[in-house]
């Protein structure tokens, strides 16, 4: 199956236009045609069937014959995660994390970060991609990078844990991940996380947790966090 995702579409659409761009890769890369069936979703639990109406490539016109919503989940995951040096490591983080399933994403600006910036359309295409790739009726939300600080003074729900390097007693994620449960975690830049950070982070309710025994890349970090909270609830 082929999914699309057109983020203005809702149950009360009858009939819809695909940009130019999706028209011109339906009707010329697909070689779709009229009365073909599509598959849709808007990235917020919706997956719409459509039939081609009108194949123009400037304008591709297509009429919904149903709507299915999926079952939400029975939790939330959330990760922090301080941007790569390299941009294409967050890239392959987002990507994963989306195949995988995740729901929240924040880029966190640390003390040891190397890089503080960041693009965010090139990042959420990353995600609209590996959504429509993993066929996924939900689009995880990508929020603007912010400091440690902000991200700290944030009203934070859930159940908290912060990976870190430092030594001192942790236990592995995976021991202290609870099922149906809502779970944010932080992931440190390149560096790790600051001292000053770290016993900030305990202040804030959040408790340090181990993802194994080996030195960790930042995005390989997040994604055993990722892989081990989907393997708890499934």
């Amino acid at each position: 199956m082929q999914l699309f995702y057109n983020p203005s579409l809702d149950n009360s659409f009858k009939q819809f236009f695909f940009p130019s761009e999706e028209s011109k890769h339906i009707l010329k890369v697909l070689r779709k045609k009229e009365g073909d069936i599509l598959h849709i979703t808007n990235g917020k639990g919706y997956l719409f069937k459509a039939e081609i109406l009108d194949a123009d490539i400037r304008k591709c016109k297509a009429q919904i014959i149903s709507v299915e919503k999926s079952i939400p989940k029975r939790y939330s995951l959330h990760l922090a995660v301080a941007p790569t040096k390299m941009n294409e490591r967050y890239e392959w983080f987002l990507e994963k994390a989306t195949e995988i399933g995740i729901d929240e994403i924040t880029p966190v600006i640390c003390e040891h970060s190397e890089r503080k910036t960041i693009k965010l359309e090139r990042m959420e295409r990353v995600l609209q991609s590996a959504m429509k790739q993993s066929l996924q009726t939900h689009l995880p939300r990508l929020n603007p990078a912010v400091s440690y600080k902000e991200f700290m003074s944030q009203k934070l729900s859930g159940l908290k844990f912060i990976a870190h390097c430092d030594e001192g007693e942790k236990m592995e994620l995976k021991r202290r991940v609870a099922a149906d449960k809502d779970i944010i975690i932080l992931i440190g830049p390149e560096g790790d996380f600051s001292k000053t950070e770290i016993d900030f982070a305990y202040t804030k309710g959040f408790v340090p947790v181990s993802l194994g025994n080996n030195r960790l890349r930042t995005e390989t970090a997040a994604i055993v966090a990722c892989t081990t909270v989907s393997i708890i609830n499934s």
